[in-house]
């Protein structure tokens, strides 16, 4: 845990992009750590390390290599690793599967047990490379999605008591986990999500373990009505027209009320007695094209500097999605790159980077 004992800064990437050039341009940024995703990854069989998320019989050897290759070039740069996955036995990606979310994991016991299998697998495979400083064993989950639970209410306290100690139980499925690879890896770092799809308010929600080895993060992307470029439709912009409440009104926000939408999180650290560099913002963003986003950028990392949070902003460099990159700027791709693409030519051959007032939120705190 040595390497959580100072403020981290970091990034959000695939296995799949991160080949020389992103690990350098990575670590030339700044960039600590990254937490990176095996999803990209071309599998050899139905599901990338699981072989078929239908029935894991064990890590396809294929698969593991293109994994450690990724590893091995992390470490030649300098860079740290967080390994997550978004896809368990029982539990397919959405995006992997036809666009539909996978709540098996979350019903069956087998799928359970199959999933405590992998974690052993893959962290006996790989807890020993120089570069890993932690394991996140799955992104974002969300076992209430499937029953409707919302974030706060009767419902849900009633939901979590029904559910305790069954498979929809993520405090379980958590204790499950970190048993698991602390058979095999008694000292690494374990990075724990909360519920709802990582947010704060889920991680208010969790239990804390008797593991000094683990860290509990959170994902930030709120309000998601502005922060999002297709839910935002040109309707909101920050600081002075922000969504209130549903009705489509706005309101004027400060820097403060970013800090707002944190509290359960900070709430939770602090009557569970869990220190500041043991709670990690793994995720947070905003579309570079929204009005706004360079100050909302800006508020939103100074909070987490002035606290000292660990933090990852989503995404470096992607090549699938560029509306996180903002070494692109503010303005959207043009008809000339779209063109390009229709050509055949590389996303990075046809992008323009370098110093932008977005990019440079991020630059001045990762060169600190």
């Amino acid at each position: 845990m040595d390497f959580w004992n100072q403020q981290r800064r970091g990034a959000n990437g695939d296995f799949a992009d991160a080949d020389d050039d992103w690990f350098r341009a990575a670590k030339a940024s700044g960039i600590e750590w990254v937490r990176l995703s095996p999803a990209g990854l071309k599998p050899s069989g139905r599901d990338i390390l699981l072989g078929n998320a239908d029935q894991y019989q064990g890590i396809p050897v294929a698969d593991l290599r293109s994994v450690i290759e990724v590893l091995d070039r992390a470490e030649r740069h300098g860079v740290k690793v967080v390994m997550t996955v978004f896809s368990l036995p029982g539990c397919r990606w959405k995006q992997q599967n036809e666009d539909q979310f996978d709540y098996r994991l979350w019903n069956d016991e087998s799928f359970q047990k199959q999933a405590q299998t992998f974690w052993r697998d893959l962290a006996k495979a790989i807890v020993h490379h120089p570069s890993i400083v932690g394991l996140n064993p799955l992104n974002e989950p969300h076992p209430e999605r499937e029953a409707g639970v919302e974030e706060t209410g009767k419902k849900l306290t009633e939901w979590l008591q029904e559910t305790e100690g069954t498979p929809a139980d993520l405090n379980r499925f958590n204790r499950r986990m970190v048993k698991s690879i602390r058979e095999v890896a008694p000292k690494v770092p374990i990075m724990l999500d909360g519920r709802f799809h990582g947010n704060a308010s889920g991680l208010s929600t969790i239990e804390k373990l008797n593991d000094e080895g683990v860290l509990y993060a959170f994902h930030f992307y709120e309000p998601w009505s502005y922060t999002t470029f297709r839910a935002n439709k040109g309707r909101y912009e920050y600081p002075n027209k922000m969504p209130k409440g549903w009705g489509g009104q706005t309101e004027t926000w400060t820097k403060e009320d970013l800090v707002k939408r944190m509290v359960p999180a900070w709430d939770w650290a602090k009557k569970n007695q869990v220190p500041s560099k043991r709670i990690v913002v793994s995720e947070f963003g905003i579309d570079r094209r929204v009005t706004g986003a360079v100050d909302f950028l800006d508020d939103l990392v100074s909070n987490l500097d002035e606290r000292e949070m660990h933090w990852a902003f989503y995404s470096f460099r992607s090549r699938s999605w560029d509306g996180m990159d903002y070494e692109l700027g503010t303005k959207k791709l043009d008809w000339k790159y779209w063109q390009g693409i229709e050509a055949g030519k590389k996303h990075e051959d046809l992008v323009q980077r370098g110093k932008n007032p977005l990019w440079d939120v991020l630059l001045r705190s990762m060169k600190k």
